[in-house]
């Protein structure tokens, strides 16, 4: 899969492709990064690749020509069917489900923007789909670039170790993740549950269910709201309740 980053400060988007999961990717050549700086589409001596907004207000707007001609590149590098993302405060929150879409595609061409945002002029001719990390504030989208690019990458197919690290990942079914335990079996008095030194995989399956649907319940009701849980689910969603109380 090939990767695509415009940023006006594209070394510090490039880290992520020299370290842990996304670094081994690409060493393997099962990803590519690449990346198209607005500042190199500029045609004047002061590389201006933002201007004061129409009808006043604070801070800059990124201008249209430097950004058309930095996708335009990207997009001779990217395989077809590399759709143009932008990252910003007004797109729609990047999830799990968008990840496993994104892993199904050829490519893609991350834009991350600065100073007050981009020519809605542009968005409306160039951008494919605007994506946002949370409802918080970023000095710009590098940072969300690199999280896109980490949560996709996993999930392709002979990146990880074991291929069942991704499918088990919080969020692939709407849950938070279980609770996980290492050696040693004892600290301070806390011991790891008598189940996962069981050996029995039916049982520590059924366990790690229970404690993701109970996880989820506690820190997150809202992902609880938006799933059908099946008969089983509720059951072991009702017996880790039942188990809190007493």
């Amino acid at each position: 899969m090939h990767f695509d980053v415009i940023s006006l400060f594209p070394e510090m988007v490039a880290t992520i492709a020299e370290f842990g999961v996304v670094g081994r990717a690409q060493r393997r050549e099962l990803v590519t990064v690449g990346f198209e700086n607005p500042r190199d589409h500029t045609s004047d001596v002061h590389r201006t690749v933002d201007d004061r907004p129409y009808g006043g207000g604070p801070g800059m707007v990124m201008k249209y020509e430097s950004l058309a001609g930095a996708v335009s590149a990207a997009r001779q590098r990217s395989p077809e069917g590399s759709p143009v993302v932008y990252l910003s405060p007004q797109g729609k929150v990047f999830d799990q489900a968008t990840a496993n879409r994104f892993a199904e595609l050829p490519g893609l061409i991350l834009l991350a923007g600065r100073y007050e945002g981009v020519d809605e002029r542009f968005i409306e001719s160039q951008v494919d789909e605007e994506l946002s990390l949370g409802d918080f504030v970023l000095s710009g989208g590098e940072v969300a670039a690199m999280a896109v690019i980490d949560a996709v990458v996993r999930l392709l197919p002979g990146v990880l170790g074991d291929d069942e690290s991704a499918a088990q990942d919080s969020f692939m079914e709407g849950l938070l993740d279980h609770p996980h335990y290492t050696r040693p079996e004892e600290i301070d008095g806390c011991n790891v549950p008598d189940v996962l030194l069981s050996g029995d995989h039916a049982a520590i399956a059924r366990w790690r269910m229970k404690e993701a649907l109970g996880r989820t319940n506690q820190r997150r009701p809202d992902l609880i709201r938006k799933l059908e849980l099946s008969e089983e689910q509720q059951t072991l969603l009702d017996e880790f309740l039942k188990e809190q109380k007493q």
